[in-house]
């Protein structure tokens, strides 16, 4: 029996999907299985299933990857949990190295890895491209001074995860379930080797999107007493301000070839800290999420 289940939630992106069960295929073995969990898509997953007849395909009427995850979970008896998102390209050692870090349980209760950003339209980037660049995905950052990681590349235990609860979609739920994981005291450490590559947002309405939904979950977890609302309300208005600082850190970026590319990520980091600036103090003011 495989002691290891790799969980994939999926939504209508059967293209990055096949993408990312190419890239996974060649490194399984019998220690693994993989598992995607679609969310009741409406395109076509024949492919998928034609191409890749060993992968076990459930079906999640519930929306949200939160809920693809813990459906995943249930569905496997594996004591080790690994988690990657459908859009991802995993690192060719990125099994093995999973594996590696979980076979004697010594580094750490909860893993998170490496995050790397790549443009899937041709230059010149768009502003979104290049502020995804740039700030999109620091997971060392988040797991060494945030105390979490993202679940785009994310291992555990099932009697982590047991003990923990399953991921809450009403919520930042790798925020959410990673500090339960800690509270209850089991340990988070970050692990270079294991590598993912995530696509840039290609515009403004995908970036948009995004942001939209991350401020949603963001206000959910924050909490909605009047202390809290206020809290959120003060980190609304240090949006603006924080433009200075992160502006600098666009010029100063090695990737940014030209100042075209870098006045348009300062143009789209502006637009976008202004938007959020008015989400935050909104769901302040009303008490209610701004949506997702």
């Amino acid at each position: 029996m495989p002691d290891a289940a790799i969980i994939i939630p999926h939504y209508n992106d059967v293209t990055r999907l096949m993408r990312c069960l190419s890239a996974l295929q060649p490194q399984l073995s019998d220690r693994v299985e993989l598992i995607v969990v679609d969310n009741a898509s409406t395109e076509d997953l024949n492919p998928i299933r034609t191409t890749y007849p060993d992968v076990r395909l459930l079906t999640e009427p519930q929306s949200g990857a939160a809920p693809a995850r813990n459906s995943g979970v249930a569905n496997t008896t594996s004591p080790r949990l690994f988690f990657i998102d459908a859009d991802c390209v995993p690192a060719e050692n990125w099994v093995s190295t999973a594996l590696a870090q979980t076979d004697h349980r010594t580094n750490a209760d909860v893993i998170g890895g490496a995050v790397s950003v790549f443009d899937e339209t041709p230059p010149p980037r768009s502003g979104a491209e290049i502020f995804e660049t740039v700030f999109a995905f620091d997971n060392e950052s988040y797991v060494n001074t945030k105390g979490f990681s993202v679940t785009a590349n994310l291992l555990t235990f099932r009697d982590v995860f047991a003990a923990t609860g399953p991921f809450d979609g009403s919520k930042s739920e790798d925020v959410d379930w990673c500090r339960r994981a800690t509270a209850s005291g089991y340990t988070l450490a970050y692990c270079a080797d294991l590598h993912v590559s995530h696509p840039s947002r290609s515009d403004w309405p995908a970036l948009r999107k995004k942001w939209r939904r991350m401020t949603h979950e963001g206000f959910t977890l924050n909490g909605t007493t009047p202390r809290a609302r206020l809290r959120w309300a003060m980190k609304g208005a240090l949006m603006l301000p924080s433009i200075l600082p992160h502006s600098l850190k666009i010029l100063r970026h090695p990737s940014l070839n030209t100042s075209a590319e870098r006045w348009a990520g300062i143009s789209t980091l502006t637009r976008l800290r202004f938007s959020r600036m008015l989400w935050m103090i909104s769901q302040s003011a009303t008490g209610r999420s701004a949506g997702r």
